[in-house]
């Protein structure tokens, strides 16, 4: 009998590790660094897609021992007419970045990859997220409190900028970072085993 495959999640984010674990697989992380620069000519979907192959290799990369592997990279951006929003630098690009938003809808691409010895395994995800129109005294809160730092686009959809969404459609676990379905969908077909986490039963 082949031995369970050995899942390393290639990701610096802690909601992936999160998401990942509400799957109920075990894995380990291996904290990758890859350069995160749109090509020129490079479509938002090519570039999320490539980003995320490029996580799984640079973590296939520090694979080590006899147990089969596999490693999972992942990569979301927030795309306004051809635009990819990434994480904002400082204060006044996550403004800017919120500022464009309001009011509009955009896409949120995800895009996963499994890398193991027998190739890459791949999925993108779409989703759309249409923001309520936000006034500034609003904006310049929600800058202020941190939270849009680390976040493409400057949003946490977990966190209090949900409140500023009229509508989503697709995935919302996507939005945050890994898409669930499609995740669950390449890591059974790879013959990982799932299953809810446990629980301690209430009493």
């Amino acid at each position: 009998m082949n031995p369970a495959p050995r899942l390393l999640l290639a990701s610096r984010s802690p909601r992936r590790r999160e998401l990942l674990a509400r799957l109920g697989c075990a894995f380990e992380v291996i904290d990758v660094e890859v350069p995160e620069q749109r090509h020129a000519g490079e479509t938002p979907a090519e570039y999320v897609q490539r980003v995320a192959h490029d996580k799984a290799a640079a973590g296939w990369g520090r694979v080590r021992g006899p147990q089969p592997a596999l490693v999972l990279g992942a990569d979301t951006e927030v795309v306004l007419d051809d635009t990819v929003f990434g994480k904002p630098a400082h204060a006044a690009a996550a403004l800017d970045m919120l500022q464009r938003l309001s009011g509009h809808e955009h896409e949120v691409l995800s895009a996963l990859c499994l890398l193991g010895a027998g190739g890459a395994r791949t999925a993108l995800v779409r989703s759309t997220v249409r923001f309520a129109p936000l006034d500034a005294e609003t904006l310049h809160a929600y800058v202020a409190s941190g939270e849009p730092f680390g976040k493409a686009g400057a949003y946490a959809i977990q966190g209090y900028a949900e409140s500023f969404v009229a509508r989503l459609a697709g995935s919302y676990s996507g939005v945050m970072g890994l898409p669930l379905h499609a995740t669950a969908s390449l890591l059974r077909a790879a013959g990982v085993a799932l299953g809810p986490p446990s629980t301690t039963p209430r009493e």
